[in-house]
């Protein structure tokens, strides 16, 4: 008897079976270095399981002996990737080492007796040469010899990747995800006797059509299993079934099946014509997979789509979406509205070409950056309205993400900020000069006050104090509200820190350590920059001309520290001895009345042995008009 799984074809392939290439595989493999051996002597059962799989479009899998050895259908080939053909004939362990515990211990289980049956299995494969998570549906059937003892294991495999991946798409707030039909779990195996007009099922075939179990398994007509099909689809499936009969070729039939709990299932059906020597159809073999739950998950998503699109057609805004890759797959009816040009004119990267030329190489950065890092995306730039002209707005995207954090979606929107930006830049405008203005005002104060000066010399020291103290006002003025970009001071940010620098810095030499600051920072405005200036021109004046600053081995160190809503400030002079005054004077209560008066904060003074604390703590409200 020749090696072959068609001994009396000569190792050919029947007319109108598809399965030439794995056929011929199989038939010049050396089985005979194999554990199971040559073909010829393997019993008839495994030789019939293999032509059943060489039939059968679905993919399917035999595993044979204790080490499982593989012998697999043209769908499995397909299934298997870069694994084939190196993996038929190898011992399941070998073929498939990533997984090979949980296959050896389902192959010993089968070979025991058991049948199972796993749906949506999570595993972890390399078929493309990179590691993929895959969800499968596997039926375990153990083949038995003419002694009713198993000796092989057959594995029917549907991939269900991608219904499961629809279905936690829907989880994840309902996010239009674009769905292929594919396998939700098998149905059953059939075979149609075209002559015999008998079609022959497994149980769970049967059941889902209404058939009597037992019937089934020796062959029931046609005719009862149509009775389970939905009236309305019954047409479409037998003229789908005639179609197959005339062309000789594959049958595909999605259609409902009723059942008696009066819900509603809906089934893909696929199978292969066989036909004899002649060309004539004598049977089709085939599964019926059960899709029901990828429907269901379809209309869901499908509604979800439509109240997504109705929801960002009605905003006033400019709705976009795109992959993860950062490619625009999606925009509202605002967008072509505002722009005017064709729908999907700027899909992919042609959005860019919406930009003004000044601001396109600005955005892409910002966009790349926020793809690369997954950080929101917020940009002011010039969009071409369809008009022709350049309108400002403002553009702000969000990452969607999975459960594992990585990012499945990016969705944006665009908003016309072109009135409120040319408003601001006026705002600015006169923001500016008034800022010119109260800094003259200072001007006039600081030249009244020398003025004064010169009419009334006993009034001299009194004069340069309040210069100095006007000045300071002036610094704290122009830090926080400069009347132009030319008269802002070098700074990192409005803040505390950056103030106090610039008051101190006529009292620092550079080298100098004398005077340190350090410690958290809070950022201020106007409302805040005043008092804390005159807080701090006091304590500096006073350090220079009675403190450690005014030694030579006197240090000033500035420590700040946020929490609980309060700004906490520590001025601590050290390297010198201080008498304290004996009575408050004008300098104390001005200082007192800035923090505690107008930032409802609270100051205290210490005289320590080697020199003067003041401690202060402000309410962070009190900082910015926004608290």
């Amino acid at each position: 008897m020749p090696d072959t799984i068609f001994p009396r074809a000569g190792g050919n392939a029947p007319k109108g079976m598809s399965s030439g290439e794995m056929l011929s595989l199989i038939n010049s493999f050396d089985w005979g270095a194999t554990a199971v051996g040559p073909t010829r002597s393997w019993p008839e059962t495994l030789r019939s399981t293999v032509r059943i799989m060489l039939a059968s479009p679905v993919a399917m899998v035999m595993l044979m002996g204790e080490k499982g050895v593989l012998v697999y259908n043209d769908a499995y080939a397909v299934f298997a990737g870069l694994r084939h053909p190196q993996i038929l004939g190898q011992e399941v362990a070998v073929a498939w080492p990533e997984i090979a515990e949980f296959n050896t211990a389902i192959l010993k289980r089968v070979l025991a007796g058991e049948t199972l049956s796993l749906e949506d299995q999570k595993l972890t494969l390399d078929r493309t040469g990179v590691f993929e998570d895959v969800w499968l549906d596997l039926d375990y059937s153990p083949i038995l010899d003419d002694r009713g003892e198993p000796i092989a294991e057959l594995v029917i495999v549907a991939e269900t990747t991608k219904r499961v991946m629809a279905e936690r798409a829907l989880a994840r707030s309902e996010e239009r995800l674009s769905l292929a039909l594919n396998a939700s779990g098998i149905v059953g195996v059939w075979d149609w006797d075209l002559a015999a007009n008998r079609v022959s099922a497994d149980r769970r075939f049967a059941e889902m059509y209404g058939v009597n179990p037992d019937e089934a398994e020796t062959g029931a007509p046609l005719e009862a299993y149509l009775e389970g099909i939905h009236p309305e689809d019954r047409q479409q499936v037998a003229e789908s079934i005639a179609a197959a009969l005339e062309a000789r070729g594959p049958y595909r039939g999605e259609y409902r099946l009723g059942s008696a709990d009066g819900n509603t299932k809906w089934v893909l059906a696929t199978g292969t014509v066989v036909v004899d020597p002649s060309g004539q159809p004598v049977r089709i073999a085939g599964v019926a997979v059960d899709i029901t739950d990828h429907k269901r998950a379809q209309e869901k998503l499908a509604e979800s789509e439509a109240k997504f699109r109705a929801i960002a057609d009605s905003m006033p805004q400019m709705v976009w979406s795109t992959l993860p890759n950062g490619y625009h797959d999606y925009y509202n009816a605002r967008w072509y509205e505002f722009t005017g040009v064709p729908a999907g004119s700027t899909d992919g990267e042609g959005w860019n070409g919406m930009f003004h030329p000044e601001d396109q190489d600005r955005a892409w950065a910002a966009w790349r950056h926020s793809l690369e890092t997954g950080e929101p995306y917020q940009i002011e730039y010039r969009l071409r309205h369809h008009s022709g002209e350049y309108r400002w707005t403002l553009g702000r995207a969000m990452p969607v993400r999975d459960p594992l954090g990585r990012i499945v979606r990016w969705f944006g929107t665009c908003t016309d900020i072109h009135e409120t930006k040319l408003a601001a830049e006026e705002r600015e405008i006169v923001a500016q000069e008034l800022s010119h203005r109260i800094k003259n005002i200072f001007s006039v104060l600081n030249g009244i006050v020398s003025l004064s000066a010169r009419t009334y010399p006993e009034l001299k020291p009194l004069a340069e104090t309040l210069r100095e103290r006007i000045s300071a006002l002036g610094v704290a003025h122009d830090f926080v509200r400069p009347h132009s970009a030319a008269s802002r001071p070098e700074q990192v940010g409005v803040t505390v820190q950056g103030l106090i620098e610039t008051l101190l810095r006529p009292y620092r030499e550079t080298g100098d350590e004398r005077l340190s600051i350090n410690g958290a920072d809070a950022s201020i405005d106007d409302r805040s920059a005043t008092p804390i200036a005159l807080l701090f021109h006091e304590l500096a004046t006073n350090s220079a001309k009675y403190g450690a600053l005014s030694h030579r081995d006197g240090r000033v160190s500035v420590a700040m520290s946020l929490a609980e809503g309060e700004l906490a400030i520590e001025w601590k002079e050290s390297g010198v001895g201080v008498v304290p005054p004996e009575r408050e004077g004008f300098g104390s209560r001005l200082i007192a009345l800035s923090v505690e008066g107008q930032l409802s904060g609270k100051l205290t003074r210490h005289w320590e042995s080697d020199g003067l604390r003041v401690s202060v703590r402000i309410p962070t409200r009190s900082l910015r008009r926004s608290g």
